[in-house]
């Protein structure tokens, strides 16, 4: 619509390697084999879009994926404050050796999961603060385009919490599939008495196709 900003928050491609540990903002691979998802993708989302990416690997490679599906974009812009939550020095292990290893700190942060931070890592509160920071710099930098965002869960769960006002509880419930598409619409013209920034959401975790 007229008046919006856009955007098109797309999780990258299932991960590939990592089964039972938790590898957060770790630079893992994923797979892009899915042909036919890809196609989807480049037929869903949007033409002459401002494309941004995080700086891990397997965001990248799903955006040059979706491109060689078919759909011409920019060369993407790299936001490392976009990137999945960092779990500190719990990457890479598994809850069952984090408990283990650390049951005093583990204990803690499982007092308050969503706002406590893992030792040396972040909490998810701090994901909602970094990653709303990005889109309101964005959303002036940007005003009424497109914006396609190939990010990761945590981020996109961050980016509608923004959006719907929810609380890292909240925000947190949200599930975000792998290669789903979410919209959000910041609108520059409003729906209350003609004042702007005020958001809509328009889907979430959808399949493209």
């Amino acid at each position: 619509m007229s008046g919006c900003t856009r955007w098109w928050w797309v999780r990258h491609a299932p991960v590939v390697g990592v089964e039972g540990v938790i590898y957060g903002s770790n630079d893992v691979e994923c797979d892009v084999s899915n042909a036919a998802d890809f196609g989807a993708l480049a037929k869903t989302l949007p033409k002459d879009a401002v494309w941004v990416t995080s700086h891990l690997s397997r965001a990248i490679k799903t955006a040059r994926t979706i491109a060689e599906a078919g759909l011409e974009m920019s060369a993407p812009m790299i936001e490392e404050q976009l990137a999945e939550q960092n779990f500190g020095d719990w990457q890479g292990l598994s809850w069952d050796t984090m408990a283990e290893t650390d049951p005093e700190s583990y204990a803690a942060f499982w007092a308050d999961p969503t706002r406590n931070r893992p030792p040396g890592g972040e909490s998810f509160a701090d994901v909602i603060t970094r990653t709303g920071d990005v889109i309101e710099r964005l959303n002036a930098e940007h005003k009424g385009r497109d914006i396609v965002a190939v990010v990761h869960g945590g981020t996109i769960r961050a980016a509608l919490s923004v959006a719907l006002g929810l609380n890292p509880v909240q925000g947190m419930s949200i599930r975000v599939d792998t290669l789903s598409v979410s919209i959000t619409e910041h609108l520059c013209e409003g729906l209350l008495q003609g004042r702007g920034g005020e958001w809509r959401v328009v889907g979430v975790n959808r399949v493209a196709g």
